[in-house]
């Protein structure tokens, strides 16, 4: 059976098409995807802009003409934290289903978190013991911790990455009295969470998701991906925050010059640098390991389970 999933993210717009099968892992067959920064595109009021809006039909537009030429006899489609966040959320939504026919289920925070967890449990499996999982999104962080494929307990965050750039780093590179505030922000909204996520114990095993940690994480020296999916790469706290230090003082161009950096991202990667140490530090972490499944593939692997 073969599949879309339509992930509209608070950076990006992404269609993953898979290949289902009962008993096996989904087969990934075809990708397509856009930066959409929804995350950036609001406004004082916080609704989503003209802009943003025109730029978000026309990508699901595209995504489900791709779909439909793919073969797709079904695709899931779904928004997350911009959209969710947004004021004029209801109207977006009816825009986008009037004008594409698709219509987008808005996922909840903990929603987000609980699936995302899901795909880690899976790609990791038993031995991992309490998991622990981190994932930085462009509007939200998602914190998820258990032993079982339900996490017992979950958080979602307004600290997204694209979030923070557009409310704190305005003018592209923080000042030294923008990024203490900023990180003394970060932690004190994280160190709330921390409490109810360890009361069930330490975590065998913490992992963190999404393309923030993974870019990261290449920048601190993991592996490329051309180097395959099965490799295992790892974020260490030292690294990060020897990092960290450089690239807060660096332009956006000289960022997106560094390995793993894509272009369109290269602007949040000092406020997602910040949101990772942050976590690590706040939490005792000295590493997290980089699961290349995430969000997407636990809404497919739920799905897959209903099959």
């Amino acid at each position: 059976m073969r599949i879309g999933v339509l992930d509209i993210g608070s950076n990006t717009g992404h269609l993953l098409v898979v290949d289902a099968y009962r008993g096996a892992p989904p087969l990934p067959a075809f990708t397509y995807k856009e930066p959409l920064r929804l995350a950036e595109h609001l406004d004082a009021e916080g609704a989503v802009e003209p802009r943003g809006v025109k730029a978000l039909v026309r990508f699901v537009d595209e995504a489900r003409a791709v779909a439909a030429d793919k073969g797709c006899s079904e695709v899931i489609a779904f928004a997350t934290s911009a959209v969710r966040d947004a004021v004029n959320a209801d109207a977006v939504l009816a825009k986008v289903e009037a004008q594409t026919g698709v219509r987008l289920e808005v996922l909840p925070g903990e929603d987000e978190a609980r699936l995302t967890f899901l795909a880690v449990r899976r790609w990791f499996g038993w031995s991992s013991g309490r998991l622990g999982v981190f994932d930085i999104g462009g509007g939200s962080l998602e914190i998820a911790a258990g032993r079982d494929e339900t996490p017992d307990v979950c958080a979602s965050l307004p600290l997204g990455a694209g979030r923070l750039t557009r409310d704190r780093f305005p003018d592209g590179v923080p000042s030294d009295a923008q990024y203490e505030e900023t990180r003394l922000f970060v932690r004190q909204q994280i160190a709330a969470s921390v409490g109810p996520l360890r009361r069930g114990g330490g975590f065998d095993h913490a992992v963190a998701t999404s393309k923030t940690f993974r870019s990261l994480a290449r920048l601190c020296g993991a592996a490329p991906s051309q180097e395959g999916t099965y490799v295992r790469r790892v974020l260490e706290r030292d690294l990060l925050a020897a990092h960290l230090e450089e690239l807060r003082t660096l332009p956006v161009s000289a960022i997106a010059q560094r390995p793993g950096v894509s272009a369109n991202r290269a602007h949040q990667m000092v406020a997602g640098a910040v949101i990772a140490d942050a976590v690590m530090d706040l939490f005792d972490l000295p590493a997290l390991e980089i699961c290349p499944w995430a969000l997407r593939e636990g809404v497919l692997l739920e799905r897959h389970d209903h099959m």
